[in-house]
This record gives structure tokens, sequence and C-alpha cells, in this order.
């Protein structure tokens, strides 16, 4: 599930993130100015607002929108959603996927909440640890399921590009809460997300 892109922008705050933008490209030793570059302050600043919208919305009452009660009872799992989302230590990206499951009590969620609700925590500035977590607890706490269960894995920019530069590494950070606490139940999920079903 991708975001839509974002058409209205808030003039004050365009302008004024735009303004840094300026001011980094001549602290580079850049010209601003130049054919090139001449736009780049303005959509670089539009970009950042894109990359996190997140800090506007809701993620709980997106789950609250489309909760239905339904007696199944059985682990639902949504796999392979993908993860976009900003570094804040160095405001690179990092990106890979999420598998999420949950076990309902009494109410199920539709299907395409989940990766909105993984998408919304993924548009701020992030840690993959905090972003595991946050989109775990919305899940717990809104559904009041009787187990959750993530795991997300990465590439980060920050590695690849810069620092350590390892180009093949990948990070991986996971949650259980519930049901998913006992190991044959983790298990299965762990054995679902890592299998192919045909």
């Amino acid at each position: 599930m991708t975001f839509e892109a974002k058409d209205i922008y808030d003039q004050e705050t365009t302008t004024a993130i735009q303004k840094q933008y300026l001011e980094v490209l001549t602290g580079l030793g850049e010209n601003p100015y130049r054919e090139g570059l001449i736009e780049t302050p303005k959509r670089a600043a539009k970009a950042m607002q894109f990359l996190t919208q997140g800090y506007d919305m809701d993620p709980a009452a997106i789950l609250e929108g489309a909760k239905f009660a339904e007696s199944y009872n059985e682990m639902v799992v949504v796999k392979d959603i993908e993860v976009y989302s900003l570094c804040e230590h160095h405001m690179l990206p990092f990106f890979g996927k999420a598998h999420i499951a949950y076990i309902p009590n009494g109410h199920i969620v539709g299907l395409s909440k989940i990766p909105r609700v993984v998408d919304v925590f993924a548009r701020r500035l992030q840690v993959q640890e905090r972003l595991t977590e946050q989109i775990m607890n919305c899940i717990d706490e809104t559904l009041q399921p009787k187990g959750v269960a993530i795991v997300i894995e990465a590439s980060h920019m920050c590695m690849m590009m810069r620092g350590v530069q390892k180009q093949n590494s990948l990070t991986t950070t996971s949650g259980f809460r519930g049901a998913f606490e006992a190991m044959e139940t983790r298990n299965e999920f762990l054995k679902l997300i890592q299998g192919k079903l045909s």
C-alpha cells in the first residue's frame, strides 16, 4: 500500500523549508541558482513534507474505521508489506518489508488497513526498532487481539552509502505479544512468512 501524492502543501511551511535547503546547497559550495538546482529547494521541501506526512495521521483511527465484529479466531498474516522510511540519525532512507500477524479476539480489521498503519509510522523520522514497536503497539491496543506479531527486514542507506559502506547488510527487528509469546505460535508465524504458499 502506498500513499497518494500529496497535492496540497502548506505554503508557509514549504517556504520555510525551501529557505533551509537553499542554505544547505550554498553551504555545500553549490550554486543554487544554476539551471539544474533552481527548483531543487522547493521540490525538496515538498518531498520532505510528503515523506513525513505520517505525523499528521492517526493510525488508531485508521484501524477503528475498518474494525468488524467477527468470530474468526485463527491467525491472520499480512506479509511482504513494503516499508519506506527515513532514518532520524542521518535523514537517509531505509527500506524493506514488514510481516504482521494477529489473532482476532472478536474483531477483525480490513486487510488494507494494516499496510496503511505501517505507512503512517514509516512516514516519520524513525529508527527501525521504534517503528517495529509502534506498529505492534497500535495494532495490539486498537484491536485488542489474542496476540500480535511483527518482523521488519530493512536495508539502511546510512550503512550502505556512508559509514561502514556494507552493501548487503540487512537489519531484522521483531516483536511478539500475547499468544505469539508462546514458542509454538511464534514458530508458526515465522514459518508462514518464510515459506511460499502455493
